[in-house]
């Protein structure tokens, strides 16, 4: 059980969270910046002048000044929603728990629920599009399903042979799609999600993602600090050292071109180099961390069990 539970970003975190963490009551007052510190929030995105968050309890944050303050999105659900993907300032799309699917086309001010699967004990995990009608929401047990028409009908495919969890879908700079996931699945796709490759490694563990920096230059990351590289598009890897042996929950690519990782409690990496070495970086934040994401101002924050904190640049 602790395989699974960890794998789901709702509890992916249970390594750094406790379970009173996860099921929290919502605050008193939570249309308020307040919510932003107090929610467990598990992944985000900036888009255009906004970044969006969502995390449990089915809270939806904007924050259209960087993150330096954050308004609640009323929510059609109360599920725990575990990945969030616009594709531009208006349209996006909203995955969790409870087999639910959300879409905005107000830039994240409203939702409504678009897809609801009738195995309510299924679980998305993450959402990824290629433009307003091709998509894909993936997660617990293998669960994979595809949208060609801006989510009106999504489709259940069975991807992989096994039922390891897909942790995120990616898509990279040229529109290869790629997905992560458990005992080292790593899989591609290079028409549009029509069929996937897996991408071989020699690690067994959990990846929690890719990271395109480029055409065919990937970096890999997921348990025990593990961070991989490949300039040939995942044919051929090299493991990053890093003494560190950490959950790495998340990493994101700054205008600066610096590489930033992040994950369990207190552990941050850095690397100058697209990938090549990483090293420990401070940052005085001590909780666990879901997600990185730079702000439209440049602002890295962080997203996690402390909600959303502005973080120093690197």
């Amino acid at each position: 059980m602790l395989r699974r539970f960890s794998s789901i970003r709702a509890g992916a975190l249970a390594l750094v969270l406790t379970p009173s963490l996860l099921h929290a009551a919502p605050p008193a007052n939570p249309a308020t910046t307040a919510v932003a510190v107090r929610s467990l929030l598990l992944d985000g995105q900036a888009i255009g002048r906004a970044v969006i968050a969502v995390g449990t309890n089915g809270h939806i944050l904007r924050s259209a000044d960087s993150g330096a303050t954050w308004q609640l999105a009323p929510a059609p659900v109360g599920a725990n929603l575990t990945g969030v993907c616009m594709i531009d300032a208006q349209r996006g799309w909203a995955v969790g728990h409870d087999a639910v699917i959300l879409h905005t086309e107000d830039g994240g001010s409203s939702w409504a629920v678009q897809y609801r699967g009738p195995d309510l004990q299924a679980s998305f995990l993450d959402v990824g599009f290629l433009d307003a009608q091709t998509g894909f929401a993936v997660g617990a047990y293998g669960l994979f399903l595809g949208t060609a028409d801006g989510g009106r009908t999504w489709t259940q495919r069975q991807i992989i042979a096994d039922d390891y969890f897909l942790n995120r879908i990616t898509v990279g700079p040229t529109g290869t799609i790629y997905i992560a996931g458990e005992h080292g699945t790593l899989l591609r796709s290079t028409d549009r999600g029509a069929t996937w490759t897996p991408i071989p490694t020699d690690y067994d563990g959990s990846f929690y993602g890719i990271l395109p920096l480029a055409e065919r230059t990937l970096l890999a990351y997921g348990l025990r600090g593990r961070i991989y590289r490949s300039e040939d598009d995942g044919a051929t890897w090299q493991l990053v050292p890093n003494e560190v042996r950490t959950l790495i929950m998340s990493a994101v690519r700054l205008r600066s071109g610096v590489v930033v990782f992040g994950g369990q409690a207190r552990s941050f990496f850095v690397s100058r180099d697209d990938g090549r070495t990483v090293a420990p970086w401070s940052t005085g934040l001590t909780t666990g961390v879901a997600e990185l994401v730079e702000a439209p101002d440049g602002t890295l924050l962080a997203l996690g069990e402390a909600g959303a904190t502005s973080l120093p640049a690197p």
